[in-house]
């Protein structure tokens, strides 16, 4: 099976990792193929020839793009096994709604924490930390943002706890004296082995996004 699924693949990408989590959860396997993005394989400018950018995951030779697109695509081609998206239609409906805002406004708001100093980073920090309550608000009390089951938004937001240790040393803060059930509910989704095998070390994403904002600051 992994002869006909490739997936094009960076180790630090939280949308490859969203990917890689998908492919655990229903227990694909698949060949990884690690790019450079300073040196863009020809693959995935074949592939991609629209964003030029990773995941992308090839399936008996026809590639998807977009990390959420990808991840609902795997979702109903292997539907048998751990479904991500809920059955009815407005739960999906919701599902969707959350992911998006997680691509919306964390990513993004992120970045400028790690990688900004002064009023731009402290205004990031302050519109971070709200996104972040939003979400918790509507976690509640559940064990996942659908109910009893990991799914959809929990794909979309926990690639993202790989940054926490980077986001709180960098704009010095605590993130489970914020969130703590935000917190909470990351350490239960990194109990799962789809979750855990897919996100790096917190310290080593540290090193590389420290690296990374070194180079945009000699530029």
């Amino acid at each position: 099976m992994a002869d006909e699924i490739i997936l094009l693949d960076l180790w630090s990408s939280p949308f490859a990792m969203r990917v890689r989590i998908a492919l655990a959860e229903k227990g694909i396997d698949y060949e990884s193929k690690e790019e450079d993005l300073s040196n863009k394989s020809p693959l995935l400018l074949k592939m991609n020839p629209v964003h030029k950018q990773i995941p992308v995951l090839i399936h008996k030779g026809k590639p998807v793009c977009e990390s959420l697109i990808i991840v609902q695509y795997i979702d109903e081609v292997w539907k048998d096994k751990s479904p991500l998206l809920p059955s009815h239609p407005y739960d999906r409906a919701i599902a969707r709604f959350w992911a998006d805002f997680v691509d919306k406004k964390i990513y993004n708001t992120g970045k400028l924490v790690w990688g900004a100093t002064g009023e731009v980073q402290e205004a990031a920090k302050k519109e971070l930390i709200g996104c972040f309550k939003i979400l918790e608000g509507e976690l509640g009390d559940k064990p996942y943002f659908g109910g009893e089951r990991f799914g959809f938004t929990d794909v979309a937001l926990i690639p993202f706890y790989s940054w926490f240790y980077a986001l709180e040393t960098c704009a010095n803060f605590s993130i489970i004296a914020e969130c703590p059930k935000l917190v909470a509910w990351a350490k239960r989704c990194m109990e799962r082995e789809s979750v855990s095998k897919s996100l790096p070390d917190q310290y080593k994403m540290y090193c590389f996004l420290m690296e990374l904002k070194k180079k945009f600051e000699g530029k």
